[in-house]
């Protein structure tokens, strides 16, 4: 699977159904990639391909849900979508519980598919976005002395200079330094910022 674009990954095994969904969706331009069986998909995955995947809650060997475990013990960000025939609803909700983005029943229609992918999409566009702003925040964090690091913590509790220096036992023209190197550092232009950048640190950890 390439990197870049979005794709969606159809796993069903009515392969009636998987060719007429992998059509429309090539039809109306989406990429995409289809599996008969989930291991097949599990085989192929890569956690730097983008889009959703369209998941058949019932398969012979491994269903919709444990392949749905699978990937969040792989921490896979991917949304998925599940199919689920009328007595599947119980099972589709425990799905979504355990972070299925929505799930559609058989027989759906077609548009009703295609909002719901579109708005998966769109999500996990946004889930990797946030994920490479942290990589580049904690990476910034790491270029910081144990010290800036301290400072940085207690800049971020609302600390004065006065009451840093005095925590740290070190001169306030010290404390001020440091500050100085933590926003350089950070690249932070306000404390607020510096704060948010903290949060989505302690939010990603």
């Amino acid at each position: 699977m390439d990197a870049g674009e979005a794709t969606v990954f159809i796993v069903e095994d009515d392969e009636a159904v998987r060719d007429s969904l992998k059509l429309m969706l090539e039809s109306l331009g989406h990429k995409v990639a289809a599996f008969e069986r989930a291991d097949a998909f599990l085989e192929a995955y890569d956690p730097e391909s983008p889009g959703c995947i369209v998941l058949d809650i019932r398969m012979p060997g491994m269903n919709g849900m444990e392949l749905q475990r699978k990937l969040n013990a792989m921490t896979s960000i991917l949304p998925i979508i599940f199919v689920t025939g009328h007595g599947d609803v119980p099972m589709a909700v425990e799905a979504m519980q355990q972070g299925a983005v929505d799930f559609v029943q058989k027989p759906y229609r077609e548009q009703e598919l295609l909002d719901k992918i579109q708005k998966a999409i769109a999500q996990d566009a946004e889930n990797r976005q946030e994920l490479r702003e942290v990589q580049v925040i904690r990476s910034r964090y790491d270029e910081l002395t144990p010290r800036e690091s301290e400072v940085m913590a207690m800049m971020v509790d609302g600390k004065a200079n006065k009451v840093i220096a005095i925590d740290l036992d070190i001169s306030q023209r010290t404390v001020e330094i440091h500050r100085a190197r933590v926003m350089e550092k950070m690249n932070a232009r306000s404390l607020a910022q510096l704060v948010r950048m903290s949060m989505a640190l302690k939010n990603n950890a």
